[in-house]
């Protein structure tokens, strides 16, 4: 009878004889067998998922009517600005799309942003969607900061493109006076294609 090897259960000799068991093993030898063989056979099963759900990054290029149509549902976007030694500066943020095609942001006035947009205001936001695993666009352009009062109405818009009609406006209005809320309003002048990530498309039969 062969013996298995590494058991973890005593084995006893009489002589020459081997007086052991699988079979008669105590149950935690066997419940650890079983285990590794689920497992290899677990792993077996999510190497073949993986093969079998491979995704391919794409890239989608889009006029500025195809871009605000991507850009209008999707609020969750990162402002990168130029710091005064010309480094890059990021802010996430929400942002919308005014009734003229601009990106709009709501912000205060002595936010870092609000300084270096005024100071230079060509910038990128990079918007993205809601999964952050799905499709971004990078847009290119130059910026300008409205602060208070003059920032109230376009506040009104900023807030209608992103939440649609707010309770009571006169409240709004006031509440964006009281804060000193300003707007960043961004005109794209140039865009990336819209992407999504995945494995190149080189290795989409691999």
């Amino acid at each position: 009878m062969e013996v298995p090897r590494h058991t973890g259960f005593p084995v006893a000799f009489l002589g020459a004889r081997v007086l052991a068991s699988y079979d008669n093993a105590p149950s935690r030898v066997r419940n650890a067998e079983r285990s590794r063989v689920t497992a290899g056979r677990r792993r077996e099963g999510l190497r073949q998922n993986v093969v079998m759900t491979r995704s391919i990054a794409t890239n989608t290029d889009v006029d500025l009517a195809g871009l605000l149509e991507f850009v209008r549902p999707r609020h969750h976007m990162i402002v990168i600005a130029r710091r005064r030694d010309g480094s890059p500066q990021a802010s996430p943020v929400t942002g919308g799309v005014d009734h003229q095609g601009r990106i709009v942001i709501s912000t205060y006035p002595d936010r870092a942003k609000s300084n270096n947009l005024r100071r230079d205001p060509q910038c990128s936001v990079l918007v993205l969607s809601d999964d952050v695993g799905d499709a971004w666009v990078q847009v290119d352009g130059s910026a300008e900061v409205i602060d208070a009062p003059d920032s109230v109405e376009p506040l009104v818009e900023y807030f209608r493109s992103i939440s649609g009609e707010h309770p009571d406006w006169q409240e709004y209005r006031e509440a964006m006076i009281a804060q000193g809320k300003s707007l960043i309003r961004l005109t794209p002048l140039r865009w990336g294609p819209i992407a999504t990530g995945g494995f190149p498309a080189r290795l989409a039969d691999g």
